[in-house]
């Protein structure tokens, strides 16, 4: 392979109610993708592990705490877009502390996992719904 693309590392969370349902949420105008439904999350730092990176990312985007140990390693996806290929983690989570407020997303919506399909996302998110769907 003669052009090799720079991998990001990024680390995402599937949020899951007591009702069984996702958090899912929509990418904000003037980001990249924007319009399309994400799970929350985001780069992870030089020298961060990626559970600190997700904490730190729920925190600023949904307004949460969350403890290193609640973080259950589910999946990951691998993909390759035009200028970078990402290489992104799949955390569950079900205990955190706080109310989930919308911080940098356009909409937040909770959705039972049978119906995830129904929003468009990333292609790198989009395989992760499968593994959901079979999880609950």
């Amino acid at each position: 392979m003669t052009d090799s693309l720079p991998t990001v590392l990024v680390v995402a969370a599937a949020l899951i109610d007591t009702d069984g349902r996702v958090l899912i949420a929509q990418r904000p105008e003037g980001k990249a993708l924007a319009g399309l439904w994400e799970f929350p999350g985001g780069k992870i730092e030089p020298g961060e592990r990626p559970e600190q990176a997700l904490i730190r990312e729920l925190r600023e985007e949904l307004g949460i705490d969350v403890n290193a140990a609640c973080l259950a390693p589910f999946v990951f996806t691998s993909h390759a877009y035009e200028s970078f290929h990402l290489l992104m983690p799949l955390y569950l989570l079900r205990r955190w502390s706080g109310t989930v407020q919308r911080r940098e997303h356009a909409a937040l919506k909770w959705v039972k996992p049978n119906q995830l399909s129904d929003y468009p996302m990333p292609p790198a998110d989009e395989p992760l719904v499968a593994w959901l769907r079979d999880l609950l």
